[in-house]
């Protein structure tokens, strides 16, 4: 029979190795465990309000079931659901319109600028969303994209314009905005979309003689693209015209004005 001894001494130490291993283990564990939850009770809630206050809109989802925009912008306040529900243009919820209107002021991209002003004028179709996007503010946030640098938003926000003018209401407060208008018709390269989508505004701002005044000191204008525009961009100033000759007041304005002969 061999000697027992060194083979309990080995075993004694493995299960010295075993033991001193455990305890690690355990000391490691428990390191881990306070680490966790003074990470989880330490959590900045500034980056945590900030991850959720931005959404990514999903394929299919309104934006991009309207108008194909897919952008991250931070959720209104309001916003109960974290996802946006599937609608059509005549039937938007209100946080719905306020969260475009909130994309809108802080998109960096001109691409996505035109999308949701697209978005917005294809809602403002509807007498119901039209006021809505008056009660937030929605106008003056829309016509302050008439100056943007891209032509293509400036052509888009003034679609969304021509919309909204559809309501009486609406006018009071788009009005102010038609000496920019004017201008960017006078600026504007000749037969442009900015002209044409000028034009359709003024003329559902000039159906009533409420607002015809304003286009008064335009009329030489208005006459001269008759004089040098295409037949589209005629057929959109004869309707300004027309609708301003039925105001009484105007009819001196219109006869007297006098039009630069064309190429002079």
């Amino acid at each position: 029979m061999g000697d027992i001894t060194p083979r309990f001494g080995n075993m004694k130490a493995l299960l010295g190795l075993v033991a001193g291993a455990g305890a690690s283990y355990g000391i490691y564990k428990l390191i881990s465990f306070k680490r966790n939850k003074k990470n989880a009770t330490g959590e900045n809630p500034g980056v945590k309000g900030s991850q959720q206050s931005e959404v990514k809109i999903q394929p299919g989802s309104l934006l991009a079931r309207v108008s194909g925009l897919d952008v991250i912008c931070p959720r209104p306040a309001d916003t109960a659901s974290g996802d946006i529900i599937h609608q059509s243009p005549d039937n938007l919820e209100p946080q719905h319109l306020k969260m475009l209107l909130s994309c809108l002021q802080t998109s960096n991209n001109p691409s996505d600028r035109c999308r949701i002003l697209l978005t917005l004028g294809n809602s403002a179709a509807f007498t119901v969303n039209q006021n809505l996007i008056r009660e937030f503010e929605g106008i003056h946030i829309i016509a302050g994209f008439l100056s943007d640098p891209a032509p293509e938003v400036r052509v888009q926000t003034l679609n969304a314009l021509n919309n909204l003018c559809m309501n009486i209401q609406n006018q009071e407060q788009i009005k102010v905005y038609v000496p920019q208008v004017l201008e960017l018709i006078e600026m504007s390269p000749v037969n442009s979309d900015l002209q044409l989508g000028a034009l359709r505004l003024l003329t559902n701002l000039s159906v009533t003689d409420k607002h015809q005044h304003l286009l008064k000191e335009s009329v030489t204008l208005l006459l001269s693209l008759l004089v040098v525009s295409n037949e589209a961009l005629q057929v959109q100033t004869l309707k300004v015209l027309v609708n301003l000759s039925s105001n009484p007041d105007m009819m001196d304005d219109i006869v007297q004005a006098q039009v630069r002969p064309k190429g002079n």
